[in-house]
């Protein structure tokens, strides 16, 4: 696949995130897809394959929210099978915390597929917030 049409891909995918539908990367990853959470913080970890991810990442994870959580991408960037995701969530824990969080995904697409997702996002926040989820 090109630079721009894994550039669309991504896209596409957030355009249905920003619209509430979290489902849409899930079903976006391939089925030998990993997702990394890098450094060296409680949720620090590798789920791998996409069976892993979905029901050990993020199906617990928008289980703690009561109401949609959005996403939106403010910058995509492209190189090849890589592409860069700087973006923003919104969303209300089923405790009544505010989520708003910031990110950087790093995502390699095969076939139009994504087959890995490295995250950064504030940190703070998740250990604040959230009950922790892990492989």
């Amino acid at each position: 696949m090109s630079t721009e049409s894994n550039r669309e891909s991504v896209r596409a995918i957030f355009d249905q995130l920003a619209q509430g539908n979290t489902r849409a990367l899930g079903d976006a990853l391939a089925d030998d897809c990993r997702w990394i959470f890098p450094g060296n913080w409680s949720w620090s970890a590798r789920w791998e394959p996409k069976t892993e991810v979905v029901q050990g990442l993020l199906r617990p994870l928008m289980a703690q929210f009561g109401n949609v959580y959005r996403m939106e991408a403010d910058l995509i960037l492209a190189d090849g099978d890589r592409v860069v995701v700087q973006a923003r969530g919104y969303g209300t824990t089923t405790r009544g915390e505010p989520y708003h969080q910031t990110y950087c995904f790093l995502f390699r697409l095969a076939r139009g597929r994504i087959a890995e997702v490295v995250e950064h996002c504030d940190t703070a926040l998740v250990e604040r917030v959230l009950d922790p989820v892990g492989p």
